[in-house]
């Protein structure tokens, strides 16, 4: 018997990088949002069933909330979408490298998939700093791909913090 996970992961074998993009794009456009209300350009998405359950920007300055980071607000968001704590199954899209925070709501989440745009060089924890996804100390495991329209993704960041200096 094929439950509706194993359908999915069979398609997202033939068709990945063209849906990672299609999903990519739709964060991007999420980032952008979040550029044209000042804060930094992050978005993310979180995919269940080939559906999007979820959608956000980063909205700390907003919302007086150093915790309001758009994987966090996505995590939330899909968490009451599906009505439990756990998103078993779902692909998280995200801009941008994920820090420690992010990170740590997706293991508690049982995110399945991490797909991100742009490294983050000095706070990634990923691939450019800690490598967390690597670590045997954890009793879940998020399978991850990086480079994901990394250009579009990484050019969004710079241009943000090049008007801001």
């Amino acid at each position: 018997m094929t439950n509706q996970f194993d359908e999915m992961d069979r398609l997202a074998t033939v068709n990945g990088p063209l849906d990672d993009e299609y999903w990519m794009q739709k964060a991007l456009a999420m980032a952008k949002q979040a550029g044209k209300q000042g804060e930094v350009p992050v978005g993310a998405i979180v995919v269940m069933n080939g559906q999007c359950v979820a959608e956000s920007f980063n909205q700390p300055i907003a919302s007086c909330d150093a915790t309001a980071h758009a994987e966090i607000i996505a995590l939330r968001a899909a968490c009451s979408a599906v009505a439990n704590y756990r998103l078993t199954g779902a692909t998280l899209y995200v801009t941008i490298e994920p820090c420690t925070m992010c990170f740590g709501a997706m293991l508690h989440a049982r995110i399945k998939r991490l797909v991100y745009g742009a490294a983050e060089p000095r706070a990634g924890v990923v691939s450019s700093q800690l490598q967390l996804p690597r670590r045997d100390f954890y009793n879940h495991k998020i399978d991850y791909s990086s480079g994901v329209l990394a250009d579009e993704c990484g050019q969004l960041m710079a241009d943000f913090f090049k008007q801001r200096r």
